[in-house]
């Protein structure tokens, strides 16, 4: 009983003081100020992590203006297009974002740090512009950009 109540009396302590594991710390150094889009693939063969690499070839002022950086995790490897990564884990993100080694995945998070879109196929910059671009923090985003030039 005594090792009960000192495992609830540690997971309280670590959820008042905001103790989490190291993906989501490393993840909320982009709140705020970025969108990633994490592209999962097995090894750097993987037929779709080549398309979705061809998807977004040439596209970084596109990307730039959405705030967004592009990180692939591939195999047990991390590495960033469009900004850096700053700590991240493979097997950290993988299981923070549930995705098997084996699995291709591309997942869209929010400046909140929140998923808002996943998928097991490419994802092309115009399919997520446009569902960036109906975000409200978006729409702030651009309201600010017209206001200023």
């Amino acid at each position: 009983m005594r090792t009960i109540a000192a495992i609830v009396s540690l997971l309280v302590c670590v959820t008042l003081t905001g103790i989490t594991a190291p993906a989501d710390a490393s993840m909320k150094r982009y709140a705020w100020h970025s969108r990633p889009l994490l592209v999962f693939a097995p090894s750097p063969g993987d037929a779709r992590l080549k398309r979705q690499q061809q998807l977004l070839a040439g596209r970084a002022a596109a990307l730039r203006e959405r705030d967004m950086v592009v990180i692939f995790i591939v195999g047990d490897a991390v590495s960033a297009r469009f900004g850096r990564t700053p700590g991240l884990s493979a097997t950290a993100l993988r299981r923070r974002f549930g995705v098997a080694k084996s699995a291709f995945r591309t997942i869209l998070v929010g400046k909140d740090t929140g998923v808002k879109r996943r998928s097991s196929e490419p994802l092309s910059l115009n399919a997520l512009a446009a569902q960036i671009d109906r975000m409200p923090m978006r729409r702030q985003e651009i309201q600010r950009k017209r206001k200023t030039n």
